[in-house]
C-alpha cells in the first residue's frame, strides 16, 4: 500500500538537454541580492522603460514568452512522478468533498487548516508518509513577518537511499491572484493548476514565471508592487525551515503513522 511505481525516475530529467533545462537553470544560478536589486527597480521614472512597457509588439512577446515557459515547465513538472501525483491528486479531491470544518473559528484559514489536515489524514490511511510543515520567517526592512503551512509527501526512487520531497500546495493558484491586473496576466494564472503537487525545483521555476509576469502587470498598470508579491518572498512560503509537524496522538491517521504502516512512496 502507498507503494507506486512510475515508469520515469524522478530527478532524472536534469540528463535532457532542451531549451527547458537552460531556461531553468538561469533562474536557480542567479543570486538572491541580484533578484532584489531586479525587484526593486523603478520603470516608471525611465521614460523609454515607460514606453516599452505599452509597444504593443514587445507587449505580445512578453506575455507570449511567459505563457510558452510556463507551460513548458508544467509538462516537464506534470511527467515527473506522473502516477503519484495522480493518485495523490484523487486524495485531494475527496477530502475536499468530504471535508466537514472542525474549527472553532468559522474564516476562511480555519477552513483551509482543516482541508490541510484532512488532506494529510487520507494520505496517510493509504499508506503515504505524508505530514504538515511550515515555513516561518522573521520581519526585516524588505519583508514582513509571517508564516505558511503546506503539506509534504516524502517518496522514495530505487537506487537513491535519499527520499525525494513532493510538495503539495492546496490553493496553489489562489497564491497569485490579483484584483487589478491586466488581461494578460490573469490569463496566465488560468494556466496555472487549482493544487501544486510536484518537486521544489519546478515550483521554484514557475515563481520566476509568475512573478516577473506579476511585477510586469503591475508597472503597466501603474500599482505598486507590495514586498509579499516578490518573488524572494514567495519562496519563502515553501521553504520549510522547521521540521515536520505531527498532529496529536488522538488522530486516527497518526495511530497509522506511529505503528509503522505508514511508508514513503517508492516512484522510478
Amino acid at each position: 500500500m502507498g507503494h507506486l511505481i512510475e515508469e520515469k525516475a524522478l530527478g532524472d530529467d536534469h540528463q535532457r538537454g532542451d531549451s527547458l533545462e537552460e531556461k531553468i537553470s538561469l533562474f536557480f544560478d542567479e543570486e538572491d541580492e541580484e533578484l532584489d536589486r531586479n525587484s526593486e527597480g523603478d520603470w516608471a521614472d525611465d521614460e523609454a522603460a515607460n514606453n516599452e512597457l505599452h509597444d504593443p509588439i514587445e507587449r505580445k512577446e512578453f506575455w507570449d514568452s511567459q505563457e510558452a515557459l510556463l507551460l513548458e515547465i508544467m509538462e516537464r513538472c506534470n511527467s515527473m512522478g506522473a502516477k503519484l501525483r495522480e493518485e495523490i491528486g484523487r486524495v485531494v479531491e475527496r477530502a475536499r468533498e468530504t471535508l466537514v470544518c472542525s474549527c472553532s473559528k468559522s474564516n476562511s484559514d480555519e477552513c483551509a487548516l482543516c482541508l490541510r489536515r484532512r488532506v494529510v489524514d487520507l494520505l496517510c490511511l493509504k499508506g503515504f508518509s505524508a505530514s504538515l510543515r511550515t515555513s516561518k520567517w522573521r520581519h526585516t526592512h524588505k519583508f514582513p513577518g509571517g508564516s505558511h503551512e503546506y503539506i509534504e509527501v516524502m517518496a522514495s526512487t530505487p537506487g537513491r537511499k535519499k527520499q525525494i520531497p513532493f510538495l503539495i500546495e492546496l490553493e496553489f493558484r489562489t497564491e497569485f491572484e490579483m484584483a487589478k491586473a491586466c488581461d494578460e496576466y490573469r490569463r496566465l494564472i488560468a494556466q496555472l493548476p487549482k493544487s501544486y503537487i510536484g518537486k521544489s525545483d519546478y515550483l521554484n521555476a514557475i515563481l520566476r514565471v509568475v512573478c516577473d509576469a506579476a511585477k510586469r502587470s503591475m508597472k503597466e498598470q501603474k500599482i505598486h508592487m507590495g514586498p509579499w508579491r516578490k518573488r524572494s518572498f514567495m519562496q519563502m512560503k515553501w521553504s520549510g525551515y522547521n521540521d515536520r509537524k505531527q498532529p496529536s496522538k488522538d488522530q486516527p491517521w497518526n495511530k497509522f503513522s506511529l505503528s509503522g504502516i505508514t511508508a514513503a512512496v517508492v516512484v522510478k
